[in-house]
């Protein structure tokens, strides 16, 4: 978690090797964005942050066995998933 102004921001790291099993980025499906969302509301009411705007970011990592790592940063990289029925 981190914070850009009054955005709370929650970010994923997703790291590989290589592509060879996809881009790290895509490893952050929609049944990982279902969790992701419901852990970033928790944490939001605990710390009484639900004022605040919330932002998900991936950070895909490709890291080869020889060589530098790549690094990218997804911004913004979904919007929240499954919210149904969370607020009551």
């Amino acid at each position: 978690m981190a914070v850009d102004g009054r955005t709370v921001v929650f970010i994923e790291v997703k790291t590989r090797t290589s592509h060879d099993a996809g881009h790290p980025a895509d490893a952050v499906d929609l049944a990982k964005q279902k969790r992701l969302t419901r852990l970033a509301l928790s944490y939001m009411k605990r710390h009484d942050l639900l004022e605040c705007q919330a932002r998900f970011d991936v950070v895909a990592v490709t890291w080869p066995l020889r060589g530098r790592p790549a690094i990218e940063h997804f911004k913004n990289a979904f919007e929240a998933v499954g919210m149904d029925g969370m607020f009551s």
